[in-house]
């Protein structure tokens, strides 16, 4: 088929589905990212987009109800995890041709309410929103305003779907592989949580749970030991300290953070102490910095990126489909180990 004149009239989604020789539900699908689009499907109709030039149309967009904007809500914009799970889901969104329009939560239900509210108020056609601290009432009700995709919060919903990791199963991977090293005096660094929605539902509190009976399922219930800060580099900081004060301190810290790791790292230095030469450390999130030969942490991997990119999906389904059932998926984490952690000393 010839291409279409650009200067005659705007490429439309039918141009892009008759020049690709597919339908334009596949199109639409590709351009969601949605489930069901091949790999063969995807490339024809990407190489049409490219060589139509077609770009979604927003004003006509907005006209039927549409923005083609996503909020993101991001609790600590510090943290490199929640880095990672932005990059996936802006390469999904992107493809789309979705803006991905950014707002810190700031650890706070109050912060968090500010930003969701102006998500609605603005239209946006979807909300991602990265381990909101927020009561299960006012998710539901931003759920009922706008589609919205909740990560890494483990309490299900009809109203809203959900990504998390399977942070039980995290936790499980660090105290098995440091107890197969040797160590038994291990401690933890969690989050504080003290709302009972929260202990029950954000990966913080279930990664201190995981931790827990990571330890009993070892025989190691005399040595379970958790200093409760932050999850930040100050919190890691801080816990290491406590940590190391004890009378008899652990040989080996398990962070709940990449982050929280390094604040950890830094206590040891400062005492005079080495890891894993004197303990070991491991963080949770595999972060960039985690891989880094300087700092070489050994850590777990929960997938952020793939997190995001199937948050994205989500909300574009929900997008598409207002009714259709809540989906709540959970990601398999990995281990990935490195230098930090080694058998105890002596």
């Amino acid at each position: 088929m010839r291409k279409p004149t650009a200067r005659t009239r705007r490429i439309t989604i039918v141009d892009v589905a008759q020049y690709a020789e597919v339908s334009t539900t596949a199109v639409s699908k590709v351009l969601r990212n949605a489930y069901g689009a091949s790999p063969e499907m995807q490339a024809k109709v990407r190489k049409a987009i490219a060589e139509l030039g077609y770009r979604p149309h927003a004003a006509a967009r907005g006209m039927r109800g549409q923005t083609y904007s996503v909020g993101v809500m991001l609790p600590n914009i510090r943290n490199p995890f929640f880095a990672d799970i932005l990059d996936g889901a802006t390469e999904v969104l992107e493809v789309a041709g979705y803006q991905v329009l950014m707002g810190p939560g700031c650890n706070g239900e109050a912060e968090e309410a500010r930003v969701t509210e102006t998500m609605i108020d603005h239209s946006m056609d979807g909300v991602i929103l990265i381990a909101p601290v927020s009561s299960r009432r006012h998710l539901e009700h931003v759920a009922s305003s706008v589609p919205a995709v909740l990560v890494g919060r483990h309490g299900r919903s009809s109203s809203y779907d959900s990504v998390a990791d399977d942070d039980l199963a995290g936790a499980a991977l660090v105290v098995n592989h440091l107890a197969d090293l040797g160590h038994r005096r291990i401690a933890h660094i969690e989050h504080l949580e003290t709302d009972p929605d929260r202990i029950v539902e954000m990966p913080n509190a279930v990664r201190a749970d995981g931790y827990r009976q990571a330890m009993r399922a070892r025989r190691l219930d005399e040595y379970i030991d958790i200093a409760s800060t932050s999850y930040t580099q100050e919190g890691g900081y801080l816990g290491a300290q406590q940590l190391l004060a004890r009378p008899h301190p652990p040989t080996a810290i398990f962070a709940g953070a990449d982050i929280v790791a390094m604040g950890v790292l830094q206590a040891i230095a400062e005492a005079g102490l080495s890891a894993p030469g004197d303990i070991a450390v491991t963080g949770y999130d595999n972060t960039m910095f985690a891989g880094f030969a300087p700092v070489s942490l050994t850590s777990v991997d929960q997938g952020g990126r793939q997190m995001g990119r199937n948050a994205a999906r989500l909300v574009l389904d929900r997008i598409a489909d207002p009714r259709r059932p809540a989906s709540h998926m959970k990601l398999a984490p990995t281990l990935v180990v490195r230098r930090t952690t080694a058998a105890p000393p002596g």
